[in-house]
């Protein structure tokens, strides 16, 4: 068989792949604790308990939560449940245009910040471990800074911080201080917007690796376990939550352009954000090949802080890698072990 009739008939895979109906994905059994406007909590429980302190889980804006229980043998909250913890999911639903006006302030008093209160009360239990992935840990570093909820634990999987430290996001301010971009006329235009455009600029933001993973699927196309993986995470990556234009131009604005959350200006609620204020048992982790968040917008926390027990751990891998792993790493595992209540 030629080299021109390998391609082809790899071309014809790769195209039946992409056209076979989608897998079920958000396996692992829950139940909804709460809910308000589109946000749901929902309660995972561990399959064997040992441990009072539950896993309070805040994932980000951009994409749906489920890369976090993706599939069996590839989700994050699965392992946590094996493991012991009972776990809370703060799920932000798809926010409508009625939704358009909605603050990074309401997200993170109005859902975070109650939906801790409805994971104590649930659970019973005196403290939580607040975990955030991506945008959901720069969120929960948010709340963390203002939070009078007992929190013990704080663990952030590659959480963007210091926006100031990003060569794309610099490119981005570049435009819009110059006026080359009138962005807060273009959200307002929407009110909310659409999730296929999130999709398209996503993947305009991040074109190298977004065309690198047809490749990878290319070259291992007769892998079945890789496509199989590959289908699940595609399926996700396609699957872009509506994003409201209200937060979203504070994001732009506060966090990126001016980088106020690193340099602790920043204000929620009328409360300032001080990253000083955050005192807990703080675990934070980067990836090695993380194209989207690289480890100079997350490591400058750990000079923030006041937490005297405090890690950083850069783990080999990309931005979702952690997410997808069938169980916890040993440095995790021992890490929450040691910081969680045991039942008695």
């Amino acid at each position: 068989m030629g080299k021109h009739q390998k391609l082809s008939d790899k071309a014809r895979k790769i195209s039946t792949h992409l056209n076979v109906p989608s897998q079920k994905v958000a396996l692992t059994p829950k139940t909804i604790v709460w809910n308000k406007n589109k946000v749901t909590l929902w309660h995972y429980p561990a399959v064997h308990k040992k441990y009072e302190t539950p896993l309070f889980l805040v994932y980000s804006l951009i994409n749906e939560p489920y890369i976090l229980d993706l599939a069996p043998g590839m989700s994050m909250i699965e392992s946590f449940v094996n493991a012991g913890y009972d776990v809370y999911l703060l799920d932000f639903g798809r926010p409508g245009y009625e939704d358009k006006d909605t603050t990074l302030d309401d997200y993170v008093i109005k859902y975070i910040q109650k939906g801790v209160h409805r994971c104590l009360y649930h659970s019973k239990a005196g403290e939580i471990t607040l975990v955030g992935y991506c945008l959901g840990g720069t969120l929960a570093t948010i709340y963390a800074a203002i939070s009078k909820e007992p929190i013990k634990n704080i663990v952030l999987f590659v959480p963007p911080l210091d926006f100031g430290q990003s060569p794309i996001l610099k490119q981005w301010e570049y435009v819009l201080d110059n006026g080359e971009l009138e962005l807060d006329q273009v959200i307002d235009e929407y009110g909310i917007i659409p999730s296929k455009m999130m999709e398209h600029i996503l993947r305009l933001a991040t074109s190298p690796v977004t065309y690198s993973s047809y490749l990878s699927l290319l070259q291992n196309i007769e892998d079945e376990d890789y496509v199989k993986k590959w289908r699940l995470i595609n399926k996700w990556l396609k699957d872009q939550v509506p994003f409201v234009g209200a937060t979203l131009k504070q994001i732009i604005n506060e966090l990126v352009i001016k980088n106020k959350l690193i340099n602790n200006n920043l204000f929620i609620d009328g409360q300032r954000v001080n990253l000083a204020n955050i005192d807990e048992n703080l675990l934070v982790i980067a990836t090695s090949d993380d194209k989207l968040v690289p480890e100079e917008l997350i490591k400058p926390i750990m000079e923030k802080v006041s937490s005297e027990d405090k890690r950083y751990k850069n783990e080999k891998g990309g931005h979702v890698s952690l997410a997808l792993r069938g169980e916890l790493p040993d440095f995790l595992k021992e890490w929450l072990h040691e910081r969680s209540i045991p039942l008695e």
